[in-house]
């Protein structure tokens, strides 16, 4: 491994502290065989203060989100919302509506969302939206659009054992409740006993499970849901502690849309309207000639989102802010091409993107790889040239908050460390800002991949590289 610090101006005595922490690691078990990258600059001079293979490409996992929010915030803007749009076809005549209901996504992904119950009165709003109308009867269809995005929701290169779950929840054209749902189970006071299922939040028409999760002494929730997007035959492994009453895991709805339109026909029929028709997946008409605006809902403003999405690192966000990036390009959102968007972006910025590789935009997928340096151009970048620096920067988690709840606040007090954390299997990484004692503001990137110690010797020795920087 090479190393090199830059120490001009500064005290010797930190960097070499760091230094010789970065070479034990070299030797230390668990460590001995993990490529380690580390970059660290002054952000008012862009100075290079430490370097530890800097070049490498490394698995990011959920850092890449830093890169993701930073472009959507340039491009889109802070003040940004998603729509979705509820309108009619055709012509209403006394209490008819002859034509069509139409939903129309926008791309939102905080219709229903947990992280902003506010955004949660969506059906409400439609339902009274129809009966300011006086409709009680629809001839036509309940049409679902979300033909803003691709009909793939997931990324070619997620794992099986995550797309399932809630974390591997794909971004639609029309997303609700997270893309997630929740599954009650009741465990057995004995270890290895099989489960029951006691209930499923929302209720998903069609959903079949095959519980195979057992009880264990094991006080994790190790269990898994197996499963493709748009199939609804599910299989849960894996275990729950035991003597459980009600353990809930989180899975991925397999289709959103077809979710959201079966729960707002049942509220139509429940206030007297009628459809006669059936849910469509389609293309809706629009235009001024073609359909009449009922209800538009708007999301919060993108800063918001993105304060989300870093903070809680919401891996449903960071795929719409990516797909929506190419579709604010080109008019139809994918994420390979949303992908390239983001790559451009930067590279037009001046960056040199080799051996960058980008899949997905909450860095979910393995194919992914950044080096050291690009981060900290990138947020260099954020910090000291966008216009929007003030957002982006509280968007980061502060000690004892978001992703950052493992480090000590005695370490980094009065929120001197910003940072993004990302994690996955042999995987830890974090990228950042950085006050040091001495009132230097540091720009840095650590990531460590393919170590075969715990996360938790991991990112001790990460923060204690940290605290080391906060004496510079």
């Amino acid at each position: 491994m090479f190393i090199h610090c830059a120490v001009i101006g500064i005290a010797q005595n930190p960097i070499t502290s760091v230094q010789q922490k970065i070479t034990a690691w070299q030797t230390t078990k668990g460590l001995e065989n993990a490529s380690i990258c580390i970059a660290v600059s002054d952000q008012k001079t862009d100075e290079e203060l430490f370097k530890s293979e800097p070049q490498l490409s490394l698995v990011p996992a959920s850092i890449l989100k830093v890169v993701t929010t930073a472009t959507a915030l340039e491009v889109l803007g802070p003040d940004f919302r998603f729509h979705t749009t509820l309108s009619y076809s055709g012509t209403i005549k006394n209490d008819t509506l002859f034509g069509d209901l139409q939903i129309i996504g926008g791309g939102d992904p905080t219709l229903g969302s947990m992280y902003f119950p506010e955004n949660n009165h969506f059906k409400e709003d439609w339902i009274k939206a129809i009966q300011d109308k006086n409709i009680k009867v629809v001839t036509g269809n309940l049409i679902a659009d979300a033909t803003i995005y691709e009909s793939q929701m997931i990324p070619d290169t997620w794992i099986w054992e995550d797309i399932g779950n809630y974390y591997g929840a794909g971004a639609s054209g029309i997303s609700v409740y997270d893309n997630l749902y929740e599954i009650h189970l009741k465990s057995e006071s004995e270890a290895d006993k099989l489960t029951k299922i006691i209930r499923i939040i929302p209720e998903i028409p069609h959903l079949e499970l095959q519980n195979e999760v057992r009880s264990s002494n094991l006080n994790s929730d190790q269990a898994y849901v197996f499963g493709s997007p748009l199939e609804y035959t599910r299989i849960i492994r894996g275990t729950i502690p035991k003597n459980k009453s009600d353990f809930v895991i989180k899975a991925s709805i397999p289709d959103p849309a077809a979710l959201l339109v079966s729960e707002f026909r049942e509220k139509l029929t429940a206030n007297g309207i009628l459809v006669s028709g059936e849910n469509r997946f389609e293309k809706a008409k629009s235009g001024k000639d073609q359909s009449t605006v009922l209800s538009v809902n708007q999301s919060p403003m993108l800063r918001d989102i993105i304060r989300v999405t870093n903070h809680e690192s919401v891996n449903l966000f960071a795929e719409h802010l990516l797909k929506h990036l190419e579709y604010h390009e080109s008019g139809l959102g994918t994420t390979k091409d949303g992908c390239k968007f983001v790559m451009q972006f930067w590279k037009d910025k001046g960056l040199d993107m080799t051996g960058f590789f980008m899949n997905d935009g909450s860095g979910l997928s393995r194919f992914n790889a950044i080096t050291g340096n690009q981060m900290v151009a990138i947020l260099n970048y954020m910090k000291t040239k966008s216009a929007y620096s003030d957002d982006f920067f509280r968007s980061l988690a502060t000690v004892g908050n978001g992703t950052l709840t493992g480090f000590s606040l005695e370490s980094f007090p009065k929120d001197c460390l910003h940072a993004k954390s990302g994690s996955m299997t042999r995987v830890r990484c974090f990228a950042g800002y950085l006050n040091s004692i001495s009132g230097k503001e540091l720009t840095f990137t650590i990531m460590l991949n393919n170590f075969s110690c715990s996360q938790a010797e991991v990112l001790k020795k990460i923060e204690e590289v940290l605290a080391e920087l906060r004496n510079l």
